[in-house]
């Protein structure tokens, strides 16, 4: 049984390895993770330092992206935007995946008037785009940082559930389960240990796809000044920042928007090839 097990670990490994845009996309992912982790090191000034005789300067050996309109080193300001990102996407992915695991399988395992009263809400979230639903949030407590996450949690949340609740009923009469029961096991057991192992996979696959929508939603709320707020540095505020002067330097606008295109692409083949090691059905062309 365990070297079954180790036997087709080992086959999806050698799967994953041997699909370029995936390993493609891990090393962008690793670096997207490594230099937000690790931006306090990196970075070659403080994102906030102000140095007015070197505004707008070109991208140089001194200032490897330029600067803005207030003399700040763009690439200093992009790897902390980096940390925002990032703490917006593991917070929002994680959150949402256990709030929607759990609400999937009670819609799942519960009684049919209670998984109605939970599609109706899902169903009804997910009626609302989200850049509507956040300008009406923040139209009522003012931009934060708080609020992009909380409005990237409750639009995600739907998507996370549903895959848990057609996990659930799919399980839910099987002879496994049926026999568990008759042995007196709880329903706790029964969805910890014979359900999660099984929903899991898929959930994963959707949130490592889910990492560049997020990411994407907080840098164009912040583009709008309805995310995060200055001097903080965030990809959005610099693409914001760099369009009022586009016409006098591009760079800023570019600087800004490379990263938000490696981190889509990243987590974007990232996904697709878990998707088809997990679930070849799935995979393209299949």
């Amino acid at each position: 049984m365990r070297e079954s097990a180790a036997r087709e670990r080992r086959e999806k490994l050698k799967l994953f390895l041997t699909n370029w845009q995936g390993v493609f996309g891990l090393i962008l992912v690793l670096l997207f993770f490594a230099s937000a982790i690790f931006a306090p090191w990196i970075a070659p000034y403080d994102p906030n330092a102000i140095d007015i005789p070197a505004r707008l300067s070109k991208p140089s050996a001194i200032h490897l992206a330029g600067t803005d309109q207030l003399g700040r080193d763009t690439f200093s300001r992009i790897l902390y935007g980096g940390r925002v990102a990032l703490k917006i996407a593991a917070i929002g992915v994680s959150v949402s995946l256990v709030v929607g695991l759990l609400l999937g399988m009670i819609a799942g395992f519960g009684p049919r008037w209670l998984d109605n009263l939970l599609l109706l809400v899902f169903d009804t979230v997910r009626a609302f785009p989200t850049v509507i639903l956040a300008l009406a949030t923040v139209a009522l407590t003012g931009p934060s940082l708080a609020v992009v996450l909380a409005i990237v949690i409750v639009t995600s949340i739907p998507s996370y559930a549903r895959i848990a609740r057609t996990a659930a009923l799919s399980l839910r009469n099987t002879d496994f389960i049926m026999a568990e029961r008759s042995l007196g096991a709880g329903l706790g057991r029964i969805l910890w240990h014979h359900v999660t192992p099984n929903v899991m996979g898929p959930l994963l696959i959707l949130g490592a796809m889910d990492v560049p929508v997020i990411v994407t939603v907080e840098a164009g709320l912040s583009f709008l000044g309805l995310g995060v707020l200055p001097p903080t540095a965030s990809w959005g505020t610099i693409l914001n920042e760099g369009y009022l002067v586009i016409r006098d330097t591009p760079w800023m606008v570019i600087a800004g928007g490379i990263p938000l295109i490696l981190t889509t692409l990243g987590f974007t083949f990232l996904g697709e090839a878990l998707r088809d090691v997990f679930d070849p059905r799935m995979g393209r062309g299949r």
